[in-house]
């Protein structure tokens, strides 16, 4: 153990060396979110002081850490705060015991073994025994919080990873819990989580922001092995893989990740692949777990199982009817025996089937998969658990026993063996979940009550530390105090508030105090009892203080209001106050006081005082409210900006007084020393001060206390923490709005540490010598006040401990025991801790909490009524409406009685009335008599019509209401019809016909219609833009040789002489002459290419015979099956979305024409109809005034009138009228009637029945009352005509008339057999019209069912279509794409072709033109001539170096490349040497013919010349035989990928073809259309046969005949072709015979006359060399320009020449005064020289002067030798030649010369004479 420190100290450099791993570990990070700059700044940081300390401990020094190697936990774990030399003991607290838990926190909760469990509580990491009940505490190292427990997989260590800045993570061994080791540097501010791999050997942990550093760790070594950011947002977990533990899991906000430790060429590195979610909607992943073949199965926040596999979902996995796994976030997924368990915030653990989930795929396109769990485990009602942690049961191997963390403040034992003996959920422990809201201690004994808004209050015995009682409610707690002793000496009575504005008052009580009856069992713990409950506030309750007399409590709350209460038996209401913000605190005086007062906080800045109510001063019959209480108000102004600033003046001035005493001090050294003083620099201004700042929204008051009467300390948040102020009421005038008050502190005391974490919580114990504080970080402190008083001298020592958690653990409440031996805190992150304050822990055994007993009659007391209802009224809002109802009530009496009155006036004036009638009527009264006053019915009147508008005002917007509603009702059902049913019956018989039931064509379709396809739109865009770019292209090259042609034509010709005019226009003509021969050469050739051209190929076809061959296969009866593998359906035959929609659209335009057409004929039928109607009522009203002429057994029954139905004129339905509305309300009201009857009585069936049934009745009966109305009518009027006939028979008529009446009876005879004659033929014809028409619609019928069937066919097709739209669209697009991109390197492809093509004819003419230069060199030689051998070597020698080199000696502005050249050709040169050595190729050899040698070498020259453009040619071709090569290969791939895309393409059609094929298609056919017969029957299985169309078969047979008749013609055409073909051919040999003749013919010709074979065409062409014309021209020109400009230079060197002479001449004069000077000089130095003799010895030797003029003069001579050398040399270059001089001559100067001694020789010039040559030399001669 001694070499302990050494190996700790010898272990760092190999940490540090892992650490300069980090660069390259942070670059492997692959992500999409990750940010890059935050990532290079962390490698930067790490790596920039690695490499120091690596060089300072070299790796020799390096050792292994000891595996015996412990820490000491004091040396490890945080202390005390306490100030340096204050005297406080360190142990001023003592941490006596933890009873809360935070359960909100994730992975809180580890076994260890199965008897502890470990888990955080603020700064502590709780060991909790379970048998017996006990805990030991382990702190935090830096005393900022942990972050995480994670347990090795052994359970011989665990690892607690801290938070702060540059946090550690601390290995404790177990159980001994000794510091194992200390990993330092993974993470900057928190670590979040983190896992042991299976063997134990690593420990990967995650940090929290800011840089969610991810860090393996080699943990016994305390070395970094890899580490790398995980995310850029909250990650939640990390774990290894159990099967391969090079891959590791992270999850978090949003986000999945899967890593892996991949060896490299570089060293092991981590790389993470990020979770894609695809279509699934992204969630935070709280749960996961690793299966073994590398897929990994994470939760939801919504339930659902998302299964990972290579970085994507697979599948998502939900229960059966597509229910969630879990009704809520799955918070832990566990594999555990080839069985997959999810733990759910819903309090529900499933176990599903592994091998099911790990072959789940999503079987549609929704990615969902449904099972359903093999076994579940509901744990019980509000329960949401978020972690479980298992341990092997000792007492039953094999059965592991799991503990879990429910996040509603529990911790629970499970058993998931799922069997019979399986046994159920135990909960072990109960917390509060979550802050903890208030808090308070017994006055009396050691007793602690706390409340939270998870709704339950608890009591605790703090010595005995165990909870002793809970009580549940329905809303959350929020504030909580004991009533003080004075209130009830027993000391269990507690007031809470709650969320809700309610006020509980519960009392504790020992139940052993009441008496046991039979079946009550006695218990151990506490009993709360609810004693009353009241409702003083709408909004949550924040304080509750009792007055120090315990006469009143007072309450305050978040809605503005004060309650105060009268405390008794029964807390009595006395009235409330409104503050002027939410209520923060409250506090009445103590005792030392006079007056009791309660000083109110408000969060908003205000601070009130107020005097305690007297009851009987105020009147609470109507309100509460309390106006007239006196109140003292602080509205608190903010003075901490002014406070920094006189900090910053006075700091300021004593720097400035610093530098003074500074500067003072320095003057006296440099006086002490005798130096001079220098004037002081001026000091830099002063940056100008800041401004004052006043936040805009006031600084929250958190806490505060009396000091004195009428003054108060207050501690702040937000801006203006920091200090405590202390403040004091003003005595302004009350009156005055408190919201423009600003009152300031006269006192402020800065507290150390408080600017960013605020006091929240002031107590003190009961002898006020400590003050305890809460911060906000969760720390607690201690101020010892020496004088009870708080100041600044008391608050400068203090004693501070972290206690809660530092983010999120704010202390809510801190309150000390009665007797000041234990303070207890309680904060944001659920925990209560107590605390010994400095007492013994041994005194603690003797003593023991009391529990109070109960009152007297508790058990016979009713329970005390609860407030359940949240939305409940409180205390005031129930007075409000007693008052109201009382209101109410006394108007009602009020309106009682006066209606008395009214009715006993009515009964009055009723028996004045009955006088009125019992007397005579001349005394009687009229009754406008009655009216005393008009004006009365006017105001009634007037009165009525206001309330009838009133009440039209109240309905006009139920009135619109369903107004509006009926419009939607008929824009729904009615505005979209074109055509309702009407159905039309005939009259005699049963026939109808009713119209198509027709809905309006939407104007959609017709869009479709006239609007282009997008898909076609975009290739047209994309075919036009490739045109357009190939026009532009094209259109830039033509410019370009347009530009290039033009070139010469704009250069500016410049003027010469006659002679060059002349010259150029003889050139002029002699061009166009050659270009005229030229154009004659090239038509010749252009006639011959045509001609070439125009001959058809070997495999030539007719164009026409192709269109027809196209055509034929188009139109012939190809009946190619579409379910054959073969079948590819023709381009314009493929069918697609558009194609389809339109054909559907037509297809329905179509039948709605149809169908409209047919209404429209059914219309007009029924208008018919209603006319024959009309036509036989008139011919039926006429025929009855005719029979009443007749006799009763003349006449003819009366045909009946025909009426239309219901159902004809359906548009009458919806016609109404408020008679109808008003009929329809009393049907539907006698309707409701009856049903409520009908449900009382218990039979109700069939009278139901029977009322529902009873409208058509009634409806049925005026139907028949309409029909038979006119023939009662008629038959009246009949009965009264024939009274009418029998008066007038009674007399008796003449023969005149009886034979006038028989002629009538005739006549009326006829008219009635004609007019019933009439009526029938009406309704025979309307019947036939009818009839026919129904024939007519019934093969419409057919057509239309026919055309439903093709239409459903088609919409089938066109999902079909639409489905694989996307693919063909793109299957297409590249298609063209490829063509467009073949297309384009097409002419590219051509022109190379072209251009290969140009160089083999230009080759093959330069091997043709070297072969005619043998030839001709073979025709000069002769025959036997004796120099040919030489002739021939000459001929053959290569000399093109020799002129390469002589060229390049010529050329002096040659660069080193062409240097280069030389050389090499050199070498060639001598290479070939040895061929042409005996070959003298300068001198003609004798006897040989001097022509024929001069020929050769010409010869040799055009030679050289063909070798050397062949040579350049072939090089050419070569190079573009390359590229060819190349863009052939590139043109050949391009194809083939077009061919494979087309063939795709292809494939897909044929499979959309197959698709379509799978629909069924419905062809309705008659017995006599089915041909397909089986052994003379007709088959059961169709699906071998064919349908065809009577068309087909007849163009198939009539095709048959037409082919056999085109084939006996074709023939008979092929033969006369051939026939043909073979003249032709003889022809063509005849032809070639004449050719061959006119060429030898020609060639002897040419012999005969030349000598040689000639191309006459190049003779014609190059008859004149047009280029050496123009040269010689240019030459003309530029030697009469170089002439002109020679005359220049010659006429400027004259000049200068004269120039010259004259400064010649004034020098040389100059120079001749200079040689008198000098001779009088020497006479001078002669005489002085004989008077210095004389003078004496002193005078003897050189004069000074003398000596000084004498080197003046010698430096002037020599610069004039300098000047006329200079003017030696310019003479000498103005007498040579002037073709070098193109600028003037710069003015003469020497080198060394500056601008000021040029200046000079200016001067000097002026006063001097220029030296000749001659002089200069003369002068330097002298002595």
């Amino acid at each position: 153990m001694e070499e302990a420190p050494e190996e700790r100290k010898t272990s760092l450099p190999k940490e540090l060396s892992a650490a300069e791993e980090q660069e390259e570990e942070v670059e492997q990070v692959e992500s999409d979110t990750e940010k890059a700059d935050a990532e290079d700044n962390l490698e930067e940081e790490d790596n920039s002081e690695v490499p120091s300390e690596a060089q300072k401990r070299p790796e020799k020094v390096e050792k292994k850490i000891s595996e015996t190697f412990f820490y000491n936990y004091e040396d490890v774990c945080s202390l005390p705060f306490v100030t340096e030399d204050s005297g406080i003991p360190i142990n001023l607290l003592t941490l006596k015991h933890s009873f809360g838990y935070d359960c909100t926190r994730s992975a809180n909760l580890m076994v260890m073994d199965s008897q502890t469990l470990m888990y955080i509580a603020g700064n502590q990491v709780v060991l909790l025994g379970l048998k017996p009940k006990s805990q030991r505490y382990l702190r935090s190292s830096g005393g900022g919080g942990i972050g995480f427990i994670t347990a090795h997989p052994t359970k011989q260590y665990f690892a607690v990873g801290e938070k702060g800045k540059k946090p550690n993570i601390i290995i404790y061994d177990y159980p001994s819990l000794r510091p194992y080791r200390i990993l330092q540097g993974g993470t900057e501010e928190a670590y979040v989580f983190g896992d042991f791999n299976l063997a134990g050997t690593l420990l990967a942990s995650v940090g929290s922001s800011p840089d969610y550093m991810l860090t393996i760790w080699d943990w016994k070594q305390e070395n970094i092995v890899l580490r790398s950011k995980a995310f850029s947002q909250d990650v939640y977990k990390v774990t290894f893989s159990a099967d391969n533990e090079e891959q590791l899991t992270t999850s978090g906000s949003g986000h999945i990740r899967f890593w892996k430790m991949a060896l490299t060429f570089t060293g092991l590195k981590l790389q993470g692949a990020l979770g894609r979610f695809g279509k699934t909607a992204v969630s935070d992943i709280i749960g996961y777990v690793e299966l073994p073949d590398g897929k990994v199965i994470s939760g939801t926040e919504w339930g659902n199982l998302l299964l990972w596999e290579g970085g994507l979902i697979k599948v998502e996995l939900c229960r059966a009817g597509n229910k969630p796994c879990h009704s809520g976030p799955i918070s832990q997924l566990v594999l555990e025996e080839g069985e997959l368990v999810t733990v759910g915030k819903d309090g529900f653990i499933r176990v599903w089937n592994f091998e099911v989930i790990d072959a789940a795929d999503s079987v549609d396109d929704t990615g969902l998969l449904e099972v359903e769990p093999m076994n579940e485990l509901q744990i019980g009602k509000n329960v949401s658990l978020s972690f479980m942690s298992k341990i092997n049961d000792s007492g039953q191997p094999g059965q592991p026993i799991w503990y879990a963390q429910d996040a509603n403040g529990a911790m629970w034992k499970l058993d998931l063996t799922f069997s019979n003996m399986t046994r159920d959920p135990e909960c072990l422990c109960t917390f509060h979940s979550g802050r903890i809201e208030a808090i308070s201690v017994s006055p009396i004994t050691y007793l602690l009550a706390t409340t939270a808004l998870d709704r339950s209050v608890r009591i605790y015995d703090f010595i005995s530390n165990r909870q002793l009682s809970e009580m549940k409610f329905k809303q959350g707690g929020t504030s909580l105090m004991w009533a003080p002793r004075i209130v009830n000496p027993k000391g269990g009575l507690i007031a809470v508030g709650f969320e809700d504005g309610v006020v509980r008052i519960i009392e504790v009580y020992d139940p052993k105090g009441l008496p046991i009856y039979a079946g009550m069992s006695n218990r151990d713990n506490a009993d709360i009892n609810l004693k009353q409950a009241f409702k003083p506030h709408s909004t949550a309750v924040t304080a509750l203080a009792y007055e120090q007399n315990g006469e009143m409590l007072a309450t305050g709350s978040k809605d503005k209001t004060v309650f105060f209460f009268a405390v008794e038996d029964k807390y009595e209401p006395i009235g409330f106050i409104c503050v002027p913000g939410p209520v923060q605190a409250l506090q009445w005086s103590p005792p030392s006081h006079v007056n009791s007062m309660l000083l109110i906080l408000c969060e908003n800045g205000f601070v009130l005082e107020v005097s305690a109510p007297i009851p009987e001063e105020h009147d609470t019959s109507s309100t509460y409210h309390i106006k007239n209480l006196p109140t003292k108000y602080f509205h608190f102004y903010s003075i901490k900006s002014r406070i920094k600033l006189e900090e910053e003046i006075v700091l300021r001035e004593k720097k400035k007084q610093e530098k003074e005493k500074a500067k003072l001090e320095w003057i006296m050294q440099q006086q002490a020393m005798g130096k001079e003083i220098e004037e002081p620099e001026e000091e830099p201004e002063e940056e100008p001060l800041p401004p004052l700042y006043i936040p805009e929204e006031p600084s929250p008051i958190l806490c505060g206390f009396y000091s004195a009467p009428g003054r108060f300390w207050l501690s702040l948040g937000g801006y203006d923490s920091g200090f405590l102020y202390h403040c004091e009421f003003s005595s302004n005038d009350p009156q005055e709005d408190p919201e423009n008050r600003q009152d300031e502190p006269f006192e402020v005391i800065p507290i150390e540490g408080t600017d960013n974490n605020p006091i929240h919580r002031i107590s003190f114990c009961t002898s006020r010598l400590l003050m305890f504080c809460g911060m906000q970080n969760g720390a607690l402190r201690v101020y010892p006040l020496q004088e009870k008083e708080v100041s600044v001298d008391t608050l400068k020592e203090y004693w501070s401990f972290n206690i809660h958690d530092n983010d999120y653990g704010q202390i809510q409440g801190i309150c000390s025991s009665y007797d000041d031996r234990f303070l207890i805190t309680c904060g944001g992150d659920g925990n209560i801790f107590t605390f010994d304050i400095l007492s013994p822990e041994d005194v603690h055994k003797e003593l023991k909490a009391k529990i109070p007993s109960p009152r007297s009659g508790l058990e016979k007391e009713k329970a005390a009524e609860d407030i359940e209802d949240p939305n409940a009224d409180n205390i005031e809002e129930v007075k409000q409406k007693k008052e109201h109802e009382r209101i109410m009530k006394e108007a009602e009496e009020k309106k009682r009685k006066k209606r008395e009155e009214l009715n006993a006036l009515r009964q009055k004036f009723l028996l004045l009335l009955q006088k009125n009638q019992e007397l005579p009527k001349h005394m009687q009264l009229h009754r406008e008599q009655y009216e005393i006053d008009h004006r009365f019915f006017e105001e009634l009147d007037r009165q009525t019509a206001q309330r009838k508008q009133l009440v039209e005002k109240e309905l006009a917007w139920e009135h619109e209401k369903y107004s509006i509603g009926l419009q939607k009702l008929q824009n729904q059902f009615r505005d979209q019809l074109e055509f309702d049913t009407v159905v039309v019956r005939a009259i005699q018989s049963n026939h109808q016909i009713s119209t198509y039931r027709l809905l309006a064509m939407s104007d959609r379709y017709y869009q479709d219609m006239e609007r282009p396809s997008w898909k076609k739109t975009v290739l047209k865009k994309r075919w036009r833009q490739a045109e357009e770019k190939k026009i532009v292209r094209e259109t830039k090259h033509a410019t370009v040789f347009k530009g290039e042609t033009e070139k010469p034509k704009t250069e500016i010709r410049k003027p010469t002489a006659r002679y060059i005019e002349s010259k150029r226009e003889q050139i002029r003509r002699i061009v166009e002459k050659s270009d005229k021969v030229k154009a004659k050469i090239m038509k010749r050739k252009a006639e011959w290419d045509e001609l070439y051209k125009s001959k058809p190929s070997d495999d030539y076809e007719n164009p026409k015979d192709v269109e027809e061959i196209r055509e034929a296969r188009e139109n012939m009866g190809y009946y190619n099956l579409k379910t054959a593998a073969n079948y590819r359906e023709p381009e314009h035959n493929r069918m697609t979305t558009e194609k389809r929609v339109m054909q559907l659209a037509s297809l329905e335009e179509l039948m709605h024409k149809k169908k409209l057409n047919m209404n429209k004929e059914i219309m007009s039928l029924r208008n018919l109809k209603v006319s024959v109607i009309e036509e036989i009522k008139c011919l039926v009203q006429e025929l009855i005034s005719i029979q009443a002429a007749l006799d009763l057994s003349e006449r003819l029954p009366l045909p009946l009138i025909p009426q239309l139905h219901s159902d004809e004129v359906p548009e009458k339905r919806f016609e109404y009228d408020s008679y109808i509305l008003l009929r329809f309300k009393e049907e539907q009201e006698a309707k409701a009637k009856l049903q409520k009857e009908l449900e009382r009585t218990p039979s109700s069936g069939a009278l139901e029945h029977e009322v529902l049934r009873s409208p058509s009745i009634k409806e049925s009966d005026t139907m028949v009352q309409a029909g038979g109305s006119h023939p009662m009518k008629s038959e009246s009027s009949v009965v009264i005509d024939e009274r009418k006939v029998l008066e007038i028979e009674k007399a008796e008529p003449t023969e005149m008339e009886l034979e006038i009446l028989k002629r009538e009876k005739i006549k009326n005879l006829y008219l009635q057999e004609t007019l019933i004659k009439k009526v029938n033929a009406l309704v025979i014809n309307f019947d036939a019209e009818l009839r026919f028409l129904r024939h007519k619609k019934l093969k419409l019928d057919v057509q239309m069912k026919s055309a439903d069937l093709r239409y459903i066919t088609w919409y089938e097709e066109l999902l079909i279509l639409r489905n694989l739209e996307k693919h063909e669209y793109l299957l297409q697009e590249r298609v063209n794409t490829l063509t467009c991109e073949v297309e384009a390197m097409r002419p590219k492809y051509n022109s190379y072709l072209a251009q290969l093509e140009e160089r083999k004819c230009e080759i093959v003419k330069l091997q043709e033109c070297e072969k005619a230069l043998y030839a001709n060199f073979q025709a000069s030689l002769g025959e036997n001539n004796e120099f040919a051998s030489f002739l021939t070597k000459v001929l053959k020698k290569k000399i093109e170096c020799m002129e390469k080199k002589v060229e390049r000696e010529a050329d002096e502005d040659d660069s080193e490349e062409g240097n280069d050249k030389e050389s090499s050709l050199g070498a060639d040169e001598e290479n070939s040497g040895s061929e042409d050595e005996v070959v003298d190729d300068s001198v003609c050899p004798k006897n040989c013919n001097e022509a024929l040698f001069r020929n050769t070498l010409k010869l040799r020259q055009k030679r050289l010349h063909i070798e050397k453009a062949l040579t350049e040619e072939k090089k050419a071709a070569a190079n573009l035989r390359k590229k060819y090569n190349a863009f052939a290969k590139k043109m050949k791939a391009g194809e083939t990928n077009l061919d494979t895309a087309k063939r795709e393409l292809d494939t897909f059609q044929w499979e959309k073809q197959q698709r379509l094929n799978e629909l069924y298609v419905v062809v309705p056919l008659k017995l006599h259309q089915v041909e397909y017969l089986v052994n003379g029957e007709m088959p059961s299985d169709f699906s071998e046969a064919l349908v065809f169309t009577n068309q087909s078969l007849e163009y198939l047979q009539r095709r048959i005949v037409e082919l056999r008749k085109e084939k006996i013609m074709q023939r008979e055409t092929y033969r006369k072709a051939q026939e043909q073909h073979k003249q032709l051919i003889q022809d063509k040999k005849e032809m070639k015979i004449k050719i061959r003749q006119l060429e030898e013919k020609c060639n002897h010709l040419m012999m005969k006359k030349f000598g040689r074979m000639v191309d006459f065409e190049a003779v014609q062409a190059h008859a004149v060399n047009i280029r050496v014309e123009e040269l010689e021209v240019e030459i003309m020109e530029k030697e009469y320009m170089q002439s002109q400009e020679l005359k220049e230079w010659e006429e400027r060197i004259l000049h200068l020449q004269q120039q010259l002479m004259k400064l010649t001449q004034e020098n040389t004069s100059k120079l001749q005064q200079l040689e008198k000077f000098y001779l009088e000089m020497q006479q001078l130095e002669t005489e002085l020289t004989s008077l210095k003799n004389d003078l004496g010895a002193e005078f003897h030797g050189p004069q000074t002067t003398d000596i000084k003029r004498k080197a003046k003069l010698e430096s002037r001579v020599k610069h004039m030798a300098h000047d006329t050398a200079l003017l030696r040399e310019e003479i000498y270059l103005l007498n040579g030649t002037g073709e070098c001089f193109r600028e003037e001559l710069p003015p003469l100067s020497r080198k060394d010369e500056s601008p000021s001694a040029s200046q000079d020789s200016e001067t000097s010039t002026a006063s001097f004479p220029a030296l000749t040559p001659e002089i200069v030399t003369s002068s330097l001669s002298l002595p």
